[in-house]
């Protein structure tokens, strides 16, 4: 079933959904049923299995000689819906990404998640690799979430990258994008920001996912600018709570995300990781209780593939 549809079918009822990480290359996947199994007791109707680009190895020869190598840690996006839908009986939502694929590797990939019955992907254009300074697409890859998101449309309506297939069917595809409570940190104001949102849901995006916050009034801003702006589509408010006192710092480097001081100042007067956790889980359920009264059609949390602080959340909510 689609996202949409989920949404439509609770009926202003809130619903819970929660993002994954795959194993590294050479673990097994029972790593990611245990991070499953204690969630489903509050019946998510759908998953998202994250998609990470490649990235670089240096190999050196015996000649001295020092070559480059592209590699993914974390592969298997689609095997891993496809193992999730088939054992709790869930619908998956697989990120695409831009970066590390070509747009015929993208084509291969929609095909098979056709196959596969999974009707709902997030398409994303996807960080930089982390020894570049900027975003570089592959070759005849896309650089923009838009582009990408051309392609599955195109496919929706029927059109390929190559147009000597005979009978080709049209995907059907329930499209999701990226937004950005905070702004995009490439974008020059948040009105640019909305220009680009907006364009996506002309092209025909169907659902937002937002950057994870932990300030619900930009989150209730950027709803309210985008409905302003015409973006009507569900927009569902990504979540993660602060496990650990490291993550003060290190989530508002790496998400471009502004901690707000009453959460910052309760963590800092912790003096202990076990404190930090409590404080953050403790935030995190406040902020979730909020946000079913303001009327967000889902809470999404990004778990990273540790159940236990979501757990802990969701039993106090749901």
């Amino acid at each position: 079933m689609k996202i949409t549809e989920h949404i439509k079918n609770a009926n202003g009822k809130t619903l819970f959904s929660f993002e994954l990480i795959p194993p590294l290359k050479g673990q097994s996947i029972q790593g990611i049923y245990n991070a499953i199994d204690p969630l489903m007791e509050f019946k998510p109707p759908f998953i998202d299995v994250t998609s990470l680009r490649e990235d670089f190895i240096y190999k050196q020869h015996n000649s001295g000689l020092l070559e480059k190598l592209a590699y993914r840690k974390r592969p298997g996006t689609i095997a891993i819906c496809a193992a999730i839908m088939n054992k709790y009986k869930v619908d998956t939502v697989p990120h695409l990404l831009c970066g590390g694929f070509t747009k015929d590797e993208t084509e291969n990939a929609l095909i098979d998640l056709e196959f596969l019955g999974i009707e709902n992907v997030l398409v994303l254009r996807g960080d930089a690799r982390s020894g570049d300074s900027a975003f570089v697409p592959n070759p005849n890859g896309h650089c923009y979430a838009t582009d990408l998101l051309q392609q599955v449309v195109n496919m929706n309506n029927g059109v390929y990258l190559h147009e000597n297939y005979d009978n080709i069917q049209k995907t059907n595809f329930c499209i999701g994008v990226a937004g950005y409570p905070e702004k995009h940190f490439e974008a020059p104001n948040l009105k640019t920001d909305f220009k680009y949102l907006k364009q996506k849901v002309d092209m025909g995006a169907q659902f937002i996912v937002t950057q994870m916050f932990f300030d619900n009034k930009k989150y209730i801003e950027f709803v309210n600018n985008c409905r302003a702006n015409g973006i009507n589509v569900p927009i569902i408010p990504g979540l993660k709570p602060i496990t650990s006192s490291k993550q003060l710092v290190s989530l508002s480097k790496t998400f471009h995300i502004d901690m707000p001081e009453d959460l910052s100042d309760a963590i800092q007067a912790c003096t202990s990781e076990k404190d930090v956790r409590e404080a953050g889980i403790e935030w995190m359920i406040n902020q979730c209780k909020e946000l079913v009264a303001f009327g967000v059609p889902v809470l999404h949390f990004y778990t990273m593939s540790n159940a236990g602080p979501t757990k802990r959340i969701a039993e106090a909510i749901f």
